[in-house]
């Protein structure tokens, strides 16, 4: 299929897809004889992978960094973090989610502070995090 097809298939645009080709999360599609890019069900089942990554916090540099394993992800559920997809893992996942902990974390306090400005009641940290 072309471009514009897988595109709508994983639902994205054509622009994605080659900016997931550039920094290395797609590997170059074959070419049809006039240079079109072709695209399969195995591209865009990468595609819907790396997506689904990319909404879980994950950035382009984190999914990058394990672009190799990406085949090892098949279906609509990510595995277990001990799975073989994980086997080599570099902690990527666990960094990440990290920083989203922190960043929910200093959002919660910027709200506090704010609320406390206006009157309003405060909001609880997250559960693993000590209030402040």
């Amino acid at each position: 299929m072309q471009i514009s097809d897988a595109a709508a298939a994983a639902g994205t645009t054509p622009r994605a897809l080659r900016f997931y080709e550039q920094r290395g999360l797609l590997p170059p599609p074959s070419r049809t004889p006039g240079g079109q890019r072709r695209y399969g069900p195995a591209e865009v089942a990468r595609v819907l992978t790396i997506r689904r990554l990319l909404s879980l916090g994950l950035t382009v540099e984190d999914v990058r960094g394990c672009a190799d394993r990406l085949h090892l992800l098949d279906g609509d559920e990510l595995p277990p973090y001990d799975g073989p997809a994980c086997a080599q893992s570099t902690g990527t996942a666990r960094r990440r989610l990290a920083a989203l902990d922190a960043e929910i974390t200093r959002l919660t306090r910027l709200r506090n502070d704010l609320a406390a400005r206006i009157g309003v009641p405060p909001r609880d940290a997250p559960a693993d995090e000590p209030a402040t």
